[in-house]
């Protein structure tokens, strides 16, 4: 009986997404564009947090968006309120945002005079975390009532983000949230990556949100 040949298919498509993906990330660089790729579960806050997020740089930045779902322009017509440049990006089904499709919504964005640019990716705490998109920072959002559990459910988001917001911490009172054992699951996933608590509701926190994010773009920049 001759050998069944086995071949490993997936580690093919993730290397050809890096290639596109580090494409991405040279070509916004040389631009001076600065691209997070915010990541969180439905109905985290992504949204809210962006709208808030855009409101407290838009008088020292232009600021576009790309917003990733299977379907609707609901989120998109919400952040289009803030005055951003906005682009709807339909998956056609796929959990996830990759550096091929990427690439294609930004190139129909129009980067040329953003000095920012968000992705909302597709709301789910497992495939967005293995597709890098050539962000030059992927932010991560965890809300207070999806509890404090979830670095040890999805631990390969929480070790490639570079920044963690922990939203909705004026729902604390009513959720069983344990700050201290998320910040030590965190750690010992990724102990370099800041943990960030915020209400994007009332506004609680986003000082310390907002300097780190244009501390990193500064950098970025240079």
């Amino acid at each position: 009986m001759s050998a069944i040949a086995v071949k490993e298919v997936k580690e093919r498509v993730i290397a050809d997404n890096d290639a596109v993906a580090e494409e991405v990330k040279a070509g916004l660089k040389e631009k001076k564009v600065f691209f997070v790729n915010l990541m969180a579960s439905p109905g985290a806050g992504k949204t809210t947090t962006l709208v808030r997020t855009i409101e407290a740089l838009k008088d020292r930045y232009k600021v576009g968006v790309m917003e990733a779902d299977v379907d609707s322009v609901v989120d998109a017509e919400t952040v289009a309120k803030t005055g951003a440049k906005v682009i709807q990006l339909h998956t056609g089904g796929s959990c996830h945002m990759d550096a091929d499709m990427t690439k294609r919504g930004l190139e129909a964005l129009d980067c040329d005079g953003l000095d920012i640019v968000f992705l909302e990716n597709v709301g789910n705490l497992v495939c967005p975390a293995e597709f890098d998109v050539g962000a030059s920072k992927r932010v991560m959002i965890l809300s207070v009532p999806e509890g404090d559990d979830k670095p040890l459910k999805y631990p390969l988001m929480f070790t490639v983000s570079d920044c963690l917001l922990i939203n909705k911490t004026d729902t604390a009172e009513i959720f069983d949230f344990d700050m201290d054992r998320l910040q030590k699951n965190v750690k010992a996933l990724n102990p370099d990556m800041p943990v960030i608590p915020v209400s994007s509701l009332k506004g609680d926190g986003f000082d310390a949100w907002i300097a780190w994010l244009e501390k990193e773009v500064c950098a970025w920049q240079k």
